[in-house]
């Protein structure tokens, strides 16, 4: 099936700046890798202070983990931070690219053994509730760095909230998790407008099945946040929880989303395979591919299937519908951020402190949000990537932010169960009652 071609217009770029933290050079770099985005690097304006620009007193060096391989474009965007950082203060940098699976496995036996290491990244909510003990409180260092002059807002509040009112980590990356569309698909259909709530994204179903496309896919990767969004639409994301933890499989909102996601099958609004897709298969072979209108995942989506999806394919994005009656709106979702944190035990906080400033604000923030096709975490870098510029009035419009999978994942036991059950409901094996009626099961 053809998919039409269209272009989004970003606006134009702002200058960036370190001068809060004294870093991010004053030289324009330069991006290589095969999926960085357009345009130059500006350079940032100089402190008057100056404080980077000197050796650290005693010369002390710094060890930082990293969650990323050092061939990934985030990996190569954080060393050309740490270089920079190393050229201008004179502090070394033992930067360990551990992967995801070394970091998760590694991390926690090397701090209970007081391995030396400094500073470490990983997921906002793996870092502040699995590592949380080991974190140092940031406060001061932010304070005296005026850090948040330049913060994303919203962002700095998630932090604080997982770390228990108190900031002992730093965000960069941001994403969040929303509806992504083929905007050609809606064009064809005559949609006009997104949704907004459940009933108009029914109308758009139609609208998008009557035109000969799939309306939405899934797989298995994803398909329990199908269920916890809309469970945390009509109840909210805590008495999701709740229940989940609990297994309060007789609570009116499991049956109720049952029943929308059992209409919504009825009306074949859900891809044909999606209760036997394996991930990638919904976002690979059918969403990127022009067959299938929407999937529900993160802003990290696009920048995964581009060479798939090519260069005519133009992006949308939608925050999951309001459901009537519900507690929780538009405004809601899991978004969030990598984030870098200081061992509380490490000897070098200010100098780790200044390395996280030249990695999170300006000209390096740039060069990760360009290389990744990611959303920027300093205010002042307004130019996003355009493949992900549809992202960004989603984003500014976030004021509740729900984990991982909105409380669906909540029961690790009960995370397979759901999730199984769930694609069957999608396609159409099992009613809303079976559904039900196979959680209860399963929690006897």
């Amino acid at each position: 099936m053809k998919k039409k071609v269209m272009a989004l217009v970003l606006s134009s770029a702002m200058a960036v700046s370190l001068a809060a933290c004294g870093g991010g050079g004053g030289q324009t770099t330069n991006t290589t890798a095969a999926d960085a985005g357009g345009g130059t690097t500006e350079a940032p304006a100089q402190s008057g202070q100056d404080s980077a620009a000197a050796p650290a007193e005693g010369g002390a060096g710094l060890v930082y983990w990293s969650m990323w391989e050092a061939t990934e474009p985030q990996g190569q965007a954080i060393q050309a931070a740490v270089d920079k950082f190393t050229e201008d203060t004179g502090v070394s940098v033992d930067l360990q690219f551990k992967g995801r699976t070394g970091i998760r496995e590694g991390l926690q036996p090397a701090l209970d053994a007081g391995t030396n290491i400094d500073l470490f990244d990983e997921d906002i909510d793996r870092v502040n509730s699995t590592w949380g003990q080991y974190l140092m409180d940031l406060e001061e260092l932010a304070k005296a760095a005026d850090y948040e002059a330049t913060a994303n807002a919203g962002l700095m509040a998630a932090c604080r909230e997982v770390g228990g009112g108190t900031l002992k980590s730093i965000p960069y990356q941001p994403n969040v998790f929303a509806f992504f569309y083929n905007q050609a698909i809606f064009d064809e259909a005559g949609i006009t407008a997104v949704p907004t709530t459940w009933e108009e994204l029914d109308a758009v179903c139609a609208k998008i099945k009557e035109a000969g496309y799939t309306p939405i896919t899934c797989d298995d990767a994803y398909i329990t946040c199908m269920f916890g969004y809309h469970m945390s639409r009509l109840v909210g994301e805590p008495k999701t929880e709740e229940i989940v933890k609990g297994g309060l499989w007789d609570d009116p909102s499991v049956t109720a989303t049952a029943q929308a996601y059992a209409d919504f099958a009825s009306k074949g609004y859900f891809s044909e395979t999606i209760a036997s897709n394996v991930w990638p298969a919904g976002q690979n072979q059918e969403l990127a591919m022009g067959t299938a209108a929407m999937y529900l995942n993160g802003s990290w989506l696009p920048n995964e299937v581009k060479d798939m999806a090519g260069d005519d394919f133009v992006w949308g994005c939608f925050s999951y519908p309001a459901v009537e009656g519900g507690t929780d709106g538009v405004d809601a979702a899991n978004y969030g951020a990598q984030v870098l944190a200081i061992n509380k035990d490490s000897k070098n906080a200010e100098d780790a402190f200044k390395l996280i400033c030249y990695i999170t604000q300006g000209e390096f923030d740039k060069m990760l949000s360009e290389m990744s096709v990611g959303i920027p975490a300093d205010s002042n870098n307004s130019e996003w990537p355009e493949l992900i510029a549809c992202v960004k009035p989603v984003m500014d419009s976030m004021n509740t932010r729900y984990p991982w999978a909105a409380g669906a994942e909540a029961n690790a036991d009960l995370t397979p169960i759901i999730k199984e059950n769930f694609l069957k409901l999608c396609g159409g094996s099992i009613d809303a009652q079976g559904f039900v009626d196979a959680l209860k099961k399963a929690g006897n």
